[in-house]
Parts: C-alpha cells; structure tokens; sequence
C-alpha cells in the first residue's frame, strides 16, 4: 500500500510539472522561405547587391588597367609625373576601397536595404509567434533554425528585475 501511495504521489508531481510550463518548437527559416513577400524582397536584395557589385567590379577593372598602362609607362615618366599618376591611383584605390565598405560593410547600405526589406516581413512572423503562444497558452517558443533561440517568452516568466534586485542595483 505504501508502495502504491508513493507511486501515485510521484506520477502526480510528475503530471503537475509537466502543466507547468508549455513549449514550442519552430523553425523561422522554413516560415519564411515560405512566405511569398519574403522571396519577393530577398529577390531583390539580391538584385540591388548584384548591381552595387557589378558597379565595384567595373570600378576594380577599370583600376586594373590604369595600374598596367602605368606601369607599362612609368620609366618614361618624368619624377612629377609619375608622382602625380601615383596620387590618382592611390585616390582611385580609396575611393573603391570606401565604396565597397558604404555598400557591404558593417552597417552600410545593404544592411540598411535588408531592414527595409526583410524586417518587415521578420516583424510580421515575430506578430503571428506572438498571437500563437498567447491562443495556445505557450510560456516559451524556441527558434531551431540558427541553434536554439527564445522567440517568446511569457512576460510573467521573466525574472532580470528580480535578479537586479538580488545584486542591489535599482533599476
């Protein structure tokens, strides 16, 4: 009988803590692979990067063939002028070198187009996650597509305060 009673108070805990918290798995990879207006605005993100790139490539050609005629010319060059064709080629340089990093680099125009693009559409499936925990009763959904990631999180489960609070900072 104790055996008995003991089994059933350990299932029973076992089912409560079970109730206690609900997840859910999803991968927003496929979700928006999916999405019509997502492969629109990727289709032309890629547009607007592979102009922006055959634009670098003709400034990289054009560069190529003033570093060949130069060096092709320079033993005929007076000291003033192969010094100033220097100067051109060294502000040629930079100037490709600039518009590459405003184009592709951290924070330039192809992040600020992806933002315009594709975060509306991110916002849109972050919204739909949203409304799906809250019908569902989800406390936490997890995001498989880039390792796991927590999309949504009851607010009610969220603890930072308390944990200031233990470490003494006002917040």
């Amino acid at each position: 009988m104790k055996k008995f009673f003991l089994l059933a108070c350990c299932s029973l805990l076992a089912t409560a803590s079970l109730k206690a918290q609900r997840y859910a798995v999803i991968d927003t990879r496929y979700v928006l692979e999916r999405m019509p207006e997502y492969k629109q605005a990727q289709r032309n993100l890629d547009d607007i990067a592979a102009s922006w790139q055959r634009e670098i490539d003709k400034m990289q050609s054009d560069l190529d063939r003033m570093y060949k005629d130069f060096e092709a010319e320079q033993v005929m060059l007076s000291e003033d002028l192969r010094k100033k064709r220097e100067d051109q080629l060294f502000a040629k340089e930079k100037g490709l070198r600039e518009l590459q990093r405003q184009r592709f680099g951290f924070e330039g125009d192809l992040f600020k187009k992806r933002q315009e693009l594709i975060k509306p559409v991110q916002d849109k499936v972050y919204n739909a996650v949203q409304r799906l925990a809250s019908q569902r009763g989800y406390d936490f959904i997890l995001d498989k597509s880039e390792g796991i990631t927590v999309i949504f999180a009851d607010p009610k489960l969220e603890k930072s305060d308390d944990v200031l609070r233990e470490l003494g900072v006002k917040n």
